[in-house]
């Protein structure tokens, strides 16, 4: 049997040819996967593993693109019918817009973060901004997959979208509780009112970490490690006060401290300093102070002020300076006064007396 006679049967045999075109398309899978891997060892050395990242992630959907490519054009030798060799590719087409839909949402998930990471103050995109573009770049994500999902398979997007208008309104009243926690949630990711990480106190009493912002509720997480959810709706209306908000991190807290009228003031504001001073926990700048502030029913009424770093030490910095407030105190003789109540009898009835009968 000659070459020719090999190449003429080969090329008549139809499952040989389907069987060639599946292997191929395996090989050029594993090949772009090998090539890939080597332009993430190369950029290795580079400053930032974003391009890493971004090679782990396109790996996979290249690998089943190829895969997918090889199989959808190796029923044409087998002479299936046209109507079935469509069906099988346009499976295969959604199947990898799905998978490609999935790569490009982690995708824009890493760039969004490395971008917000290392944005500026004045840049667009900004760990306060970082949940809105995530929000938002998902439901592109979602819309032009399904997009091109329905155009494959021959469905008519006109009419979809003029039924969408009709079924709109209808959910629109149906819904209008979740549009409105949707859009409070808009409002307050762009607004940036807090972000992820922060400590807020919401004015029914809540206080917690913020440790997510989606569209429609906020989650914080109470130093009980209980998270509490919260529709966006509720957080629009509320008054928040957030701890970790102004120009730093750092927040402020107060140690109201009476003393007996006997006492030296001189000596009791020296000792709330030196208090201050071995604490820890309080930053060194801006310095702790002491304040005079009232003149009590039964004390004399000063604060001790002081700025802690990071707003979850507030509970545990409070209970050490009370507890070195009064050991110090103690130890200098300075005393802290309380309620005393003194109750005069201006008469007494007489022991042999018998009280009065009222009936």
């Amino acid at each position: 049997m000659g070459l020719n006679e090999l190449l003429s049967n080969y090329i008549m045999n139809v499952w040989i040819r389907s069987g060639t075109i599946i292997g191929l398309s395996v090989v050029a899978a594993f090949l772009t996967a090998w090539i890939i891997k080597r332009i993430c060892a190369l950029a290795a050395h580079t400053e930032t593993d974003l391009d890493d990242q971004i090679g782990a992630i396109v790996q996979g959907p290249v690998f089943w693109s190829c895969i997918l490519f090889g199989v959808s054009y190796a029923l044409e030798p087998l002479g299936m019918q046209d109507k079935a060799i469509g069906i099988v590719r346009t499976i295969a087409f959604t199947i990898s817009v799905m998978i490609w839909a999935f790569a490009f949402a982690r995708l824009s998930r890493v760039i969004l973060r490395f971008l917000a990471n290392r944005g500026t103050q004045t840049g667009i995109v900004q760990l306060r901004t970082l949940p809105l573009f995530e929000n938002l770049n998902l439901m592109l994500i979602i819309a032009a997959s399904s997009y091109m999902i329905l155009v494959a398979w021959n469905v008519d997007i006109t009419a979809w979208l003029a039924s969408a208008g009709i079924l709109g309104i209808a959910i629109g009243f149906a819904a209008r509780d979740s549009l409105s926690n949707i859009f409070s949630g808009i409002f307050i990711i762009a607004d940036a009112p807090y972000k992820i990480g922060d400590y807020i106190l919401l004015d029914t009493g809540e206080r917690g970490q913020v440790t997510d912002i989606g569209l429609r509720s906020t989650r914080i997480l109470t130093r009980d490690d209980v998270e509490i959810t919260i529709p966006n709706a509720v957080m629009g209306s509320s008054k928040i006060s957030n701890e970790a908000g102004g120009p730093h991190v750092k927040t402020r807290i107060r140690i109201p401290v009476g003393v007996s009228y006997s006492s030296d003031i001189d000596k009791v504001q020296e000792i709330l300093m030196r208090v201050a001073g071995a604490e820890t926990k309080l930053a060194k700048h801006p310095e702790a102070r002491v304040r005079f502030r009232a003149f009590g029913a039964s004390s004399l009424d000063f604060e001790l002020l002081g700025w802690i770093n990071h707003p979850e030490e507030k509970g545990i910095t409070i209970h050490q300076l009370h507890c070195e407030i009064f050991k110090s105190f103690q130890s200098e003789g300075i005393e802290i006064p309380f309620p005393q109540r003194d109750l005069y009898l201006k008469e007494t009835p007489d022991a042999g007396t018998a009280p009065p009968d009222r009936a």
